[in-house]
This record gives structure tokens, sequence and C-alpha cells, in this order.
């Protein structure tokens, strides 16, 4: 779907990435571990000193750079848009941390509390980036890709290896500089599980939510007699 107009698809797309912000400075914060497409800029921000904000930022930007490597004449100028979302998300995620600080729920029921949290947050901002259908996130970018690349694989056993390869590096990142692993934990095994089973939900929600508030275009009659609420029903 479409939204009405512009404005309104930028200020979804923003307080989606603020959200999304908040929640990946819960998971940090948790000390449960971090989801991971995180594991490696935060790996990064620890090992190296350098803000999570900017770790996260060079992230995307390289991400953004190997999709150039990767695709050459087939890369769209469009896509450089996403350099928006690498430094956007990367300011609100130091702004995030600005505003939490170093606050966390004591005991390990607290931890798990604050990781719940987390998992409520990133799908809720997940899916109001993605209903604003503006800048796509570089490193779902890099993957399709890669998808693009390799036709016989599919984008979802990219996704998985992309995931696997990140939270590995992050752990020899972290075992080689600290000499312990940081930042993955049970909690990153429960965010890959849980976040991409709550995204569902969650877009349908936003979404109503969104249509309610007349984000969305009218849906043109249909000749088969059906509502607009049937129709919606079945996309």
């Amino acid at each position: 779907m479409i939204a009405k107009n512009l404005a309104a698809r930028v200020a979804v797309y923003i307080m989606g990435l603020l959200i999304l912000a908040f929640g990946v400075v819960f998971a940090i914060n948790s000390d449960l571990g971090i989801s991971p497409v995180n594991s490696l800029p935060f790996a990064v921000s620890i090992t190296s000193g350098i803000g999570m904000g900017i770790s996260v930022t060079a992230f995307f930007l390289l991400c953004l750079l190997a999709q150039v490597v990767l695709l050459r004449r087939d890369f769209k100028l469009i896509n450089l848009t996403q350099i928006i979302y690498s430094f956007i998300f990367g300011y609100f995620v130091e702004f995030a941390r600005f505003v939490k600080g170093s606050f966390a729920f004591p005991t390990y029921f607290g931890q798990l509390a604050m990781l719940a949290i987390s998992l409520l947050l990133i799908p809720i901002g997940l899916s109001m980036y993605l209903e604003a259908k503006l800048v796509p996130m570089p490193s779902e970018g890099l993957v399709i890709a890669i998808t693009q690349k390799l036709p016989k694989m599919t984008f979802a056993r990219i996704k998985v290896i992309f995931d696997c390869v990140l939270v590995a590096l992050a752990i020899l990142l972290t075992l080689i500089v600290l000499g312990n692993v940081q930042g993955v934990r049970e909690g990153t095994v429960i965010s890959a599980i849980f976040i991409g089973k709550l995204m569902p939900p969650a877009r349908r929600v936003i979404s109503h939510i969104l249509g309610n508030m007349g984000f969305y275009p009218p849906q043109p009659p249909n000749p088969a007699g059906e509502t607009g609420a049937d129709v919606g029903t079945k996309t």
C-alpha cells in the first residue's frame, strides 16, 4: 500500500527507527546478548571504544559498499538513499543510549524483562519502518544483492547464513580482543527466534492503527462485491 503523502510516510519511518533504536539499546542493557544484525557493530564498539551509533553507521555503510561491489552496473542509484537510513539510525542509537544510560533492572529476571521490552519494541519499530516503504535497511539490501547473484539460494536461507556470519565475527572479535565473548548470549538466540515470529502480528496491528489514522488511500471498489475490509484481510 502507498501512503497518502510523503510527509506521513516520513513521520512513520522516523518514529519506527527511533523505536527500533530504543529496542536495540534495551537489548544491550539487558546484558543477555543482542540481535544478530547488531552483534558485529556492538563487538566493534566495545573492542574499539567508539560509540555504538558510529559503529552501526559504519557497518551499514559497509553493507552499502558491498552492494555496489556485488551488483556493479545493476546497482541502482536510488539505493544510495540507504545512506540516509545509516546516519539517522546511528544517531538514534546514540540518542537512545544517552537517554537510557547504563540503566538496567537488577537480577536475572530483570534482565529477561529488559530483553522482553526489546522484543516488543524491535518488531514495532521494524513494522513502522516497513509500512512507510521508504529507504530499506542496508543489511537487508545486501542480502537482496547476494540473492540476485545467487538465484538458486532463497532470501531466507541467505539471511540465516548472513546472520550466522555476523554472530561468528562478533564472537571471534571479542574473544581475540577482550579474551571473552560479549554481546552474544542466550538473548541473541531468543531475539533471532522471536523477532521473526513477532513481526507478522506486529505488522497487522501497526497496519490496522495506521489504516484507522488514514495513512493508506481508500481501496478501489471490488468487482466481486467484497468490502474494503474483506480485501484487506486477503492481502
